[in-house]
């Protein structure tokens, strides 16, 4: 399985301050924005909630590759001229996104140059930041991976406060993020609920303490 790659930093207020254009369109939990494979005319913007992408033509192969929250674009590969949809994304709460035009972004970018040099700042924070998390998946154990996830999850509004609970997401979606299997996710996630790591009441909830899995071994 491929693990996640947690994105980060994002284009804070970018929607407010640069007229993008397009629309905004609201999104239920699970709901699909865009598959694999279809043809790729527009990038996305979030505004409110987040979004997981995922690779691979089936269910059962699929690999889930980031996971990302308000401030975050998503789709971007379109303006490098790739025409299909290299990923499926997928809202994981009730979402708000922007659809942006690729030809509006080109020629924003082109006119734009603060803007465009904060994009490419953006884009390559992701690159390092993929860079750092291979380092995590040589160096880090399942459980660390697992609670890294998780604490990822409480802050998908980087602008807000930490959620206490967070997207429900079945253990084959965690084990795809964390690179593991199913039944090694539910050994953990058992563990960190008995050391009260995490909490179960209608939904899940994660509490700070679970940070210091992050620093054990």
């Amino acid at each position: 399985m491929k693990p996640i790659e947690l994105k980060a930093p994002r284009l804070r207020g970018f929607g407010s301050r640069v007229s993008l254009g397009g629309k905004v369109s609201h999104y239920r939990r699970k709901q699909n924005i865009y598959t694999e494979g279809k043809p790729a005319y527009t990038l996305f913007y979030i505004q409110q909630g987040g979004v997981r992408l995922t690779t691979g033509s089936k269910p059962e192969d699929s690999a889930v590759t980031a996971i990302l929250g308000v401030g975050d674009f998503f789709g971007e590969l379109c303006l490098a001229g790739y025409p299909l949809r290299t990923s499926t994304a997928v809202a994981l709460t009730s979402s708000s996104i922007r659809t942006i035009q690729k030809d509006k972004m080109l020629e924003i970018l082109r006119k734009k140059a603060k803007v465009s040099n904060a994009f490419v700042a953006y884009l390559l924070s992701g690159v390092k930041n993929y860079q750092d998390h291979i380092a995590h998946l040589l160096t880090s154990s399942a459980e660390q991976r697992l609670a890294r996830v998780l604490l990822r999850l409480t802050r998908l509004d980087r602008n807000g406060p930490a959620a206490v609970e967070i997207p429900v997401l079945s253990q084959h979606v965690l084990a795809a993020m964390v690179g593991t299997t199913r039944s090694r996710v539910n050994l953990l996630m058992n563990r960190f609920r008995r050391e009260g790591l995490v909490h179960y009441d209608g939904g899940l909830k994660v509490r700070p303490s679970l940070r210091k899995i992050l620093k054990s071994h």
